[in-house]
């Protein structure tokens, strides 16, 4: 079983608005995001990738979300390369930006 919890996005690590009420929050940063995962052969304990000190910017081992997809495809036993839907009547492979596997992940 592998447990993963994130989003499709990072969000700003400043809130924005107004200081009065409730108007008050943080708005989609996709310049950066977190992942946590669990089981299915991922390496707990880790962390990949860094961001610069305000946290808006990657600066050591970025990973993009087709990297993201890849590593999750080789975690369920499927091959990105193999692996096509069917879009406009064409096969698509899924990982169609290139994504290469974070082996990081599995130590």
């Amino acid at each position: 079983t592998l447990v993963i919890w994130g989003g499709e996005f990072g969000r700003t690590p400043t809130t924005e608005g107004s200081a009065k009420g409730d108007r008050r929050g943080r708005d989609h940063l996709p310049t950066t995001y977190c992942m946590w995962m669990a089981g299915g052969g991922v390496k707990g304990g880790q962390i990949i990738g860094q961001t610069d000190e305000l946290g808006y910017t990657p600066v050591e081992r970025p990973v993009s979300p087709a990297d993201l997809h890849a590593t999750l495809l080789h975690a369920l036993g499927l091959d990105q390369h193999k692996l096509f839907y069917r879009h406009n009547n064409r096969k698509e492979i899924a990982t169609v930006l290139g994504g290469e596997v974070v082996s990081e992940v599995f130590g």
